[in-house]
């Protein structure tokens, strides 16, 4: 269930509350007439079981409150009320399972916003990897895949191409350049600082490097774990589960690779560098491709599931 307070232009209020008073799934409404400043206009309050809360996003979409007033969205986690209990057991079961689709995409623009600190922690994330795979460290690349952001950046291009929205397409995708190019040259420069002052493990000097292989050479499962990372992040996204461990396994051929790219470049090793940097555009663009599928099969799915008609 969510808790929704909006803000109603007069002329607008007695269809708004004419609908949201035949829908079943609306509890708890309170209506505050021409108490709401800036913008002006009514204000409401009221809760809706989530299986009929899109719909009722969608009304107040569709009655201009988006643009000539304003809807706030918060969550309800515990919620004691016998008319909301039999609004819920009406409805199909599998109806509760809808994504918010307000909630969601207000998660993924919110991942979609690049301070300098996403940079820096994609910087330093590479330079976590580029130790990883010279110690042949996994738990150091599990770390460097924790710190890395980058999953925000492409689930936003996800977004965008899913909506036909040209900007965060824009933003997420230059963000996605710069940040896996500073993190490469930021690795590049660390790893000929290593190289300069001969630091560099005698295992990985002799060509010892189980983890290094693992990510400089793309083939077919490279592709199957890209394409299940995807499903796993934009479920998870839309349905409200993100968490680090999803990060983790999303991250697993991103930043590695552009760690391991630079750690390349600077000790010579020309085909190890190019086999890293096509595992991770390779990666990249499978992850941005599954979320734009996967959103847009979502919508589909829940958009054809018929729940009981209830709104005016």
């Amino acid at each position: 269930m969510i808790h929704i307070r909006a803000v109603s232009p007069t002329d607008v209020t007695p269809r708004l509350v004419e609908s949201l008073t035949a829908n079943s799934g609306v509890v708890n409404l309170i209506v505050l007439p021409r108490v709401a400043r800036n913008p002006d206009g009514d204000s409401l309050q009221f809760d809706v079981i989530t299986a009929e809360a899109n719909r009722v996003l969608g009304k107040l979409r569709s009655l201009g409150l988006d643009r000539r007033g304003s809807i706030a969205i918060e969550n309800i986690d515990t919620s004691i009320s016998e008319l909301a209990a039999q609004a819920e057991r009406r409805e199909p079961a599998k109806a509760s399972f809808s994504p918010i689709w307000e909630e969601a995409e207000a998660r993924i623009r919110e991942r979609g916003t690049y301070r300098p600190s996403w940079f820096v922690l994609l910087a330093i994330a590479g330079i976590i990897a580029a130790v990883g795979i010279l110690t042949n460290s996994q738990i150091l690349i599990v770390g460097a895949m924790v710190v890395g952001p980058e999953y925000g950046a492409m689930i936003s291009v996800a977004l965008g191409i899913d909506k036909r929205d040209v900007v965060p397409i824009r933003r997420g995708s230059a963000a996605l350049v710069f940040g896996f190019l500073l993190a490469i040259v930021v690795t590049l420069i660390f790893s000929l600082v290593i190289r300069a002052f001969d630091l560099q493990p005698r295992a990985f000097e002799l060509g010892i490097r189980p983890v290094a292989d693992l990510i400089d050479s793309p083939d077919a499962f490279s592709v199957i774990v890209a394409v299940l990372a995807g499903i796993v992040g934009v479920v998870s996204l839309t349905e409200a589960r993100a968490s680090t461990l999803i990060g983790v396994f999303i991250s697993v051929t991103t930043i590695p690779a552009a760690a391991d790219t630079g750690l390349a470049v600077a000790f010579g090793n020309w085909s190890e560098a190019g086999g890293a940097f096509l595992q991770l555009l390779v990666n990249v663009v499978i992850l941005v491709a599954v979320g734009a599928i996967g959103l847009a099969v979502q919508r589909r799915i829940w958009g054809r599931t018929r729940w009981r008609s209830t709104t005016t």
